[in-house]
């Protein structure tokens, strides 16, 4: 059975071999239950941070607390990010028509009506990958299929 030092030291090597920026991660386990604090540059690279850990041997739960900061010269105005994000919603089949994504300070709100939880969920990955993003709020409602 491993320890949560143990864990933990599992979770930093896998933060530190998959390709994100891990500079800025603190690892802290209980009972093998992860908590990631600190910063990453972009939304992407705080998904990919809690997928490393869930894939360590030892780990029943993650608790992603992690920060997005993007460095000054990363921010781009919000017009550019929106169009992005929506041209991303666009070519992600599993996200139908209807779905509008706006920017405000580097933020993506996530607006519009799906079937399925699994559009919904869809809708934030497809911009989650766009760079510059530093957040995103999914305000997408579900009617009908869950």
């Amino acid at each position: 059975m491993s320890t949560d030092r143990d864990i933990r030291a599992a979770v930093s090597r896998e933060l530190a071999t998959d390709p994100l920026d891990a500079d800025d991660i603190v690892v802290d386990v209980v009972n093998g239950a992860v908590s990631l604090n600190g910063t990453v540059p972009s939304q992407a690279q705080s998904a990919a941070a809690a997928a490393a850990a869930h894939r360590v041997d030892g780990v029943t739960g993650v608790d992603n607390l992690l920060a997005v900061a993007l460095p000054s010269r990363d921010y781009g105005d919000d017009a550019a990010l929106a169009q992005l994000a929506n041209q991303a919603l666009a070519a992600n089949r599993a996200v139908p028509d209807g779905i509008q994504a706006t920017a405000r300070e580097g933020s993506i709100f996530l607006t519009g009506t799906v079937s399925h939880n699994v559009q919904r969920a869809a809708a934030e990955d497809a911009v989650a990958g766009v760079a510059g993003v530093a957040g995103i709020t999914n305000e997408i409602e579900v009617q009908g299929n869950t």
